[in-house]
């Protein structure tokens, strides 16, 4: 196993525990990586569903809670996320391997910014009616041409000042309706190149898990105050340096 490998593995096991911890990061952890490491850009899309789906579900089933998602805004995203997921595979097949790092780290710089000007308002209920579908339709062209659809949705719910119990949950509930959106859209197009391999996920299925049940006592930690930003925010930054990182590799 290459070095390359390695710490693409490693990149998995973090995402997945700073997705457990906050409800989002997965893909911005692990993606960069992962799509240096993998054999096709394709494939590091096929991994990156098959994983963050099984984070997402541990964390809505396996934390014996009752979860308490926002439904109308997942489920508004998740509806607007086709038209933008068969896009996404469009730019997956326009652009090699090194156009899609820099794709992924361009998208976490922009995230980034918004985040830091980003400030919840006063109530739940202002929202621009453009807003669930534009995170939607946004989410979907990022989750099959570079597995991050997480800051539009992030940035949606962040500006609404909900408490982060209500923001990780619609997140995670949002992430698990991404999957077979995504499925759906590679299929229809044919991107067949997209099935991972048995041994990536053999490696990977367990770390994920591990990671997953390590970020759960952190959330607690992080709900009070401004922590739960401060940590997205963190999230953001680590994510660039990965991905610069794998593009200069």
């Amino acid at each position: 196993m290459s070095a390359l490998a390695v710490a693409a593995a490693v990149a998995v096991m973090a995402g997945a525990a700073v997705q457990s911890s906050v409800g989002f990061g997965f893909a911005l952890v692990a993606a960069p990586l992962l799509y240096a490491a993998a054999p096709s850009p394709e494939q590091a899309v096929g991994l990156m569903i098959v994983l963050g789906l099984e984070v997402n579900l541990l964390t809505l089933l396996a934390e014996r809670r009752r979860p308490e998602p926002s439904w109308a805004d997942a489920g508004a995203v998740v509806a607007w996320a086709l038209p933008g997921a068969l896009a996404g595979v469009a730019v997956l097949r326009a652009l090699d391997a090194l156009a899609l790092q820099l794709l992924v780290t361009a998208g976490v710089l922009g995230a980034l910014a918004v985040n830091l000007r980003a400030r919840p308002h006063e109530s739940a209920d202002a929202r621009a009616w453009w807003a669930r579908p534009l995170a939607g339709i946004t989410s979907g062209a990022l989750t099959t041409s570079t597995s991050t659809g997480g800051p539009p949705v992030v940035l949606l719910l962040m500006g609404r000042g909900l408490p982060p119990r209500t923001i990780r949950d619609t997140l995670t509930t949002a992430f698990v309706g991404f999957a077979p959106v995504a499925v759906a859209a590679l299929a229809v197009t044919g991107t067949s190149e997209a099935i991972p391999g048995a041994a990536w996920l053999a490696a990977l299925i367990p770390l994920t898990a591990a990671g997953q049940l390590l970020g759960r006592p952190l959330f607690a930690r992080l709900s009070a105050g401004r922590s739960y930003e401060r940590v997205l925010t963190a999230v953001l930054l680590v994510t660039v340096c990965a991905g610069l990182l794998s593009v200069a590799l």
